[in-house]
This record gives structure tokens, sequence and C-alpha cells, in this order.
């Protein structure tokens, strides 16, 4: 039986797949305690909207930053915020990165949907 999952307040279909699904145990840099990562939504059952916020956040364990640039998602159905868009899946491309740093701060890495969704 397939798992489906949808928003919480109006219970419509949101159409994500558990074959998008990233494992429970993968890393991600703006973490993903007690969330569902997604490397792929149905933009047709969803809202975007940017969010540039200015104020210190931890972006890893071992650095802050001052600025966090990320997606809202929310339900199109009734506006619900679902979660957000990071990028910081994996990288775009193999290496160490320009000058030997680390891919996530040289190389381009796929976007990320975290979302803290229930299913039926």
């Amino acid at each position: 039986m397939a798992t489906v999952y949808r928003c919480a307040e109006c219970r419509a279909d949101l159409n994500l797949s558990t074959a998008h699904l990233f494992p429970p145990d993968a890393y991600f840099e703006a973490g993903n305690k007690g969330t569902l990562s997604f490397s792929w939504v149905d933009d047709s059952k969803l809202r975007f909207s940017k969010e540039d916020k200015i104020r210190p956040f931890f972006e890893t364990v071992n650095y802050w930053g001052i600025q966090r640039k990320r997606t809202r998602i929310q339900c199109d159905s009734c506006g619900r915020l679902l979660g957000y868009v990071y990028d910081d899946g994996p990288p775009l491309m193999r290496g160490n990165g320009q000058l030997g740093f680390g891919p996530s701060q040289a190389i381009p890495r796929c976007p990320r949907a975290k979302e803290n969704v229930p299913h039926a």
C-alpha cells in the first residue's frame, strides 16, 4: 500500500512520493530532526515564496551565519506552512570544491524540500 502525504489542515493530497524521500539518517546542514526531506515535490500542489532573514543562526554545528535565504512551502489549497526548501542537498558536482574547500562552501548543492507533513 502506497503512503499518501496530506496537508494536516485541509487533508489535501500533496502528491509526495516515497521514491523521492531522503533516508531518515541522511545528514543535512540545515538540520532534519522530526521532518521528512524530499528531493522532488509537485509544484502544482504547493505554493512557494522566497524568504530572506537577516539575523544570526547556526548553519552547521561549527558555523553560524547572519543571512538565511530559503523558500517557504505552503499548501496550495489552504495556505498552511508545510516546510522549507534549502540548498543543502547532495552536491551538483563531484570533487572537493574550489581550492579544496568542502562542497558546502564552493560546490553548488541540490535543493531539498524539508517538510513536516503527516501521512494517511
